[in-house]
């Protein structure tokens, strides 16, 4: 059986967030994007409720109440108020809805923030149509070249990337990155959103020198733009760390994440979504290092940071559970972990469906873990059915692959059980040597 290790790190994507379009005679909605904007949400909260009284004032269907309730509803995501957003959100559409001609393009605003929403809790399914329905709208009215069409490229590019689909994603990115280009300033803070999704891909494809250039632009840029001290530099800082740790460079990663994560914690609180990303960020470079006893109390941290403001079915939640197992077996291979990883399963079960990549990755790790623990039947099994999903793909990841059957012979060597080792320890050599070939 391999030995196992933690490659989850988290990254911050950067969903571009649609503000309405103001007009004149909206003081305290115009003073609370700014300070939102700045990154005084506690500040922007107070202005958004006086806006919104004085929105009410005009009526409870009118335009700018729409318009109110669409730019609080960002604040509150951003602020991890998930149901709030959702609400106002929600609301903001009914009053586009009534009206005989509601501003189309405030309406692709407020579908493309649902839609943003929708995606951050894993809800997949409702968030696509909404991506959908705001893209042909503005591409309709604006063209298919202008500044809010490439933020929800990117954002839909962001989409397809979170649920494991980076072909889909690049084109995605690298659109959006040739408008921005050509339509924005240098020194945009939208820019800086989408140089760094490319960067996030890159990395993930291990283009290592195109996504350091791509981050530390998108930092300098961003630095530039709002200071050292806002809640978008932090998640600059963040995914240039794990960039670093990626490629081993810890010591030049650690610094990085202290700072962002110390960030986090000032400017969005102790129990953001954000400082929890930080935390499991720390936690995988000291696995990385072999420290296990200091990245236990993070892992766990995390993890009820993401309990308390995700919910119980979000993406992220199955993902601290995996990293928490894995650090326990690593610290002490006795202790029962199948609970955590039988947790986990069902999340992503329920979020990227029973066949996905992501349940045959969980899959993997509950098989280790039961072969750790003696439970040889029950690793064998978990073994299976990731296999079955893995060959079930349309086009099979062969690592995985690989490694799924070289998992299962180490587990049947350990059974006694050779012939049947010996078969599936051929097949993993088999795909290995297929990969090696010259294309």
């Amino acid at each position: 059986m391999r030995n196992l290790s933690l490659c989850c790190f988290c990254l911050a994507l950067a969903p571009c967030v649609a503000f309405g379009q103001l007009s004149q005679g909206n003081g305290a909605l115009t003073a609370a994007v700014e300070a939102y904007s700045q990154g005084h949400y506690r500040e922007a909260e107070v202005l958004f409720i006086e806006a919104e009284k004085e929105a009410e004032s005009l009526g409870s269907s009118n335009h700018r109440l729409a318009l109110v309730l669409n730019d609080q509803g960002v604040l509150y995501q951003r602020e991890a108020k998930y149901g709030e957003a959702e609400r106002v959100f929600r609301q903001a559409l009914e009053i586009w809805a009534s009206q005989a001609a509601p501003k189309t393009l405030s309406v692709a605003a407020t579908l493309n923030n649902l839609a943003s929403l929708y995606a951050y809790q894993g809800r997949y399914a409702e968030a696509e149509p909404l991506y959908r329905h705001c893209l042909a709208l503005q591409e309709g009215i604006l063209g298919p070249e202008d500044r809010e069409v490439a933020n929800t490229l990117n954002n839909l590019g962001e989409f397809y990337w979170e649920q494991g689909k980076p072909a889909e994603a690049e084109p995605l990115y690298h659109r959006a990155l040739a408008i921005e280009e050509k339509r924005l300033r240098p020194s945009d803070p939208q820019l800086a959103a989408s140089l760094n999704n490319l960067a996030t891909l890159y990395m993930r494809q291990g283009r290592y020198p195109e996504s350091e250039s791509l981050y530390k632009r998108s930092l300098s840029i961003r630095q530039a733009a709002l200071g050292p001290e806002h809640p978008d530099v932090a998640n600059s800082v963040n995914n240039l760390a794990t960039l670093y740790s990626a490629q081993g460079r810890y010591a030049e990663a650690e610094p990085l994440y202290l700072r962002s994560l110390s960030m986090a914690e000032k400017l969005l609180g102790p129990d953001h979504p954000d400082v929890a990303c930080g935390l499991n960020n720390l936690a995988q470079l000291y696995c990385s290092e072999k420290k296990y006893a200091e990245a236990e109390p993070l892992l766990r941290r995390a993890l009820t940071i993401r309990e308390k403001a995700l919910g119980p079915d979000n993406p992220l939640l199955a993902q601290s559970l995996g990293s928490l197992a894995k650090v326990l077996l690593l610290e002490s291979p006795q202790i029962n972990v199948d609970l955590l990883y039988l947790r986990a399963l069902v999340i992503v079960k329920k979020v990227y469906g029973p066949e996905s990549s992501q349940a045959a990755g969980t899959l993997n790790g509950l098989a280790a873990a039961y072969a750790l623990e003696g439970k040889f039947s029950e690793a064998e099994q978990a073994y299976a059915d990731e296999l079955t999903i893995l060959t079930k793909q349309p086009k099979p990841d062969a690592p995985a692959l690989a490694t799924a059957y070289f998992d299962l012979a180490s587990l049947y060597g350990r059974e006694g059980k050779h012939r049947k080792a010996k078969k599936m320890a051929q097949k993993a050599k088999a795909i290995r040597e297929r990969q090696e070939l010259p294309s």
